[in-house]
């Protein structure tokens, strides 16, 4: 099978209601449970709980170590550039957090551009 969107090529196993896409290692499965299909997965790997709680630190600890002592050692008010600190703080977060997304979009091989350009189509056609 293939799909006229995405332009991938899609494998069916009909014995355990399988829908894989083989174009990546390890290919992406989806499961049909009755009434829709479930969440994509990656063949063989499980993503637990140690996972999520590190990828909260990754994001949070950098964060709240540069926060404490941008607030411990605050720079004099009169000094200039004294707002860095606070930037660098909050764009600590962000980068942090950017490098996750990034990481889970690489991991589950999720079409941004796709999803883009149906919500272009979309509201292009009305």
């Amino acid at each position: 099978m293939s799909c006229d969107f995405c332009h991938q090529i899609f494998t069916v196993n009909v014995e355990q209601q399988q829908l894989v896409m083989p174009s990546r290692q390890p290919p992406l499965v989806w499961r049909w449970n009755g009434f829709n299909w479930t969440e994509a997965h990656l063949e063989g790997v499980e993503f637990g709980w140690g996972y999520v709680l590190a990828a909260i630190a990754f994001i949070f600890l950098p964060t709240a170590l540069i926060g404490i002592v941008a607030y411990i050692f605050p720079p004099h008010p009169d000094a200039p550039f004294s707002w860095v600190p606070y930037i660098w703080t909050v764009l600590t977060f962000f980068s942090h957090l950017a490098i996750i997304v990034w990481l889970f979009i690489e991991i589950y091989q999720i079409p941004v551009r796709a999803y883009f350009r149906a919500l272009r189509q979309r509201l292009s056609s009305r």
